[in-house]
């Protein structure tokens, strides 16, 4: 049997400022945004290729400090491009940085140990890893 991460909660303070940092500046896909009366919104983002969403919205997901979540961790071939395209989308990202070493060679000395760092308008954090195998 498979288990899937499917959903991540994301608390933010304000809905529309995170729903356009996530879309507009990482480039996450809008899945839905639903209103369902005044008190419940929800509002689901999937990163381009991902099998999991991020989900940010009020009534109907729990209540959480906005900024609370530490270390979602995105994937992707080429971090050097990534960090190149969150910049130019005007995210705040740390410089390419080597976490660790490698146990074996690899093709590119950056698989597997570069990473990026950012955080969403209310303080979620982010990592950015590059394994290449998985793009």
């Amino acid at each position: 049997m498979n288990w899937t991460l499917e959903v991540v909660i994301v608390p933010v303070t304000d809905i529309d400022r995170a729903k356009d940092f996530y879309s507009r500046q990482l480039g996450f896909n809008v899945d839905h945004d639903t209103v369902i009366g005044e008190e419940i919104r929800i509002v689901q983002l999937t990163p381009p290729g991902s099998g999991c969403s991020i989900v940010i919205g009020k009534g109907a997901v729990p209540h959480m400090e906005p900024g609370s979540i530490k270390g979602l961790q995105l994937v992707v071939p080429d971090i050097r491009q990534a960090h190149k395209e969150l910049v130019e989308r005007g995210v705040q990202v740390t410089d390419v940085q080597v976490l660790g070493e490698n146990p074996s060679p690899t093709a590119d000395p950056l698989d597997n140990v570069g990473f990026v760092f950012f955080d969403d308008p209310d303080g979620n954090s982010w990592g950015v890893q590059q394994i290449s195998a998985r793009g």
